[in-house]
């Protein structure tokens, strides 16, 4: 029995806001106006009103009206920020997503990577269990303060998504492999004790050490993966059909392309310059838009690179 996708759903709002009119741009150095105009991101869609929680609930609710099914487990995916301290956002979004007699956790800690976490782990869990027929992974995309801008990293864009990872779904979870370093866990930090969320801001420790050290790990460490996750699958690089990775900056996508050795696909890019960074969610709506409309063959294969600067990497080898 394989196990693959069996739906998925992704909420983006309707609103777009040009990254030119975002009102934190006139507290912004020529540096970050120069970050901006280089970045691909030209507009971010935003909510109206709602959190991680309830953000995330809607999503799993639309899901399974839509689909149906009744998930055995239920995986968040860490948000930027909590909505509370002691709560739980992941019993919220069960909550509001009406999803009944799953058990519901979350995977934290991993940033961006966390999706490509949720949906090994979510495979792990049906392979332990045989009783076990789905597995539900949700997660909201929202700035963690007022300032959507992060220099020297991206333009955070709102969205959420749930989707289901089954028994006999496609496309099918062919190989996967995944690795952390904990030496870059405190790289980015909040200082949210000492000042209200209003002032939020994501702050960088070290530039250089981002742009160069980390970059560099991540051109070992994703090469690597790459290589493994093929091998397990039996297949070369002439096999891929689509690859697809996070949505951060023009030049991420230039990096490792040249990283890899294989094109990243054009949806990507359109949905940086659409969305903006959705975090998380990146490289879910890239599966599912590459799915749907990007003209695949059953049988091809979709390569999905994912890292963050926790740091993680990890590779999903997806055979549609």
């Amino acid at each position: 029995m394989t196990i693959g996708i069996g739906a998925i759903t992704c909420l983006l709002p309707q609103r777009r806001v040009a990254v030119a009119e975002l009102p934190e741009l006139s507290r912004l150095g020529s540096k970050e106006r120069e970050f901006l105009e280089t970045s691909g991101v030209r507009t971010v869609g935003v909510f109206e009103d709602g959190d991680v929680g309830s953000l995330a609930g809607r999503a799993c609710r639309k899901l399974l009206e839509e689909y149906g099914g009744n998930p055995d487990v239920m995986i968040m995916v860490g948000p930027r920020a909590p909505d509370v301290l002691i709560g739980s956002d992941v019993c919220k979004a069960q909550a509001h997503g009406d999803v009944k007699g799953a058990f519901a956790f979350a995977v934290d800690g991993l940033g961006c990577a966390g999706s490509s976490a949720a949906w090994a782990l979510a495979r792990d869990l049906l392979i332990a269990d045989p009783s076990r027929e789905s597995v539900l992974i949700t997660f909201a995309s929202l700035p963690t303060g007022e300032f959507r801008i992060r220099y020297p990293v991206t333009v955070i864009g709102d969205g959420a998504y749930a989707m289901t990872i089954v028994r006999g779904g496609r496309p099918v979870l062919r190989a996967h492999r995944q690795e952390t370093d904990g030496t870059f866990h405190d790289l980015f930090y909040v200082d949210y004790k000492s000042s209200p969320m209003p002032e939020w801001r994501e702050e960088c420790r070290s530039r250089d050490r981002y742009s160069f050290e980390l970059a560099m790990h991540s051109r070992v460490r994703l090469s690597a993966l790459v290589d493994g996750v093929l091998n397990d699958a039996g297949i070369t690089k002439a096999d891929v059909s689509a690859t697809l990775m996070q949505n951060v900056t023009e030049s991420a996508f230039q990096f490792y392309e040249q990283t890899v050795e294989l094109p990243i696909h054009r949806f990507c890019r359109a949905h940086l310059a659409d969305a903006g960074h959705l975090g998380a969610m990146d490289v879910v709506l890239n599966l599912q838009r590459v799915v749907s409309l990007g003209g695949l063959s059953r049988g091809g294969f979709v390569l999905v690179l994912n890292n963050s600067p926790v740091a993680a990497w990890i590779v999903t080898l997806w055979e549609i």
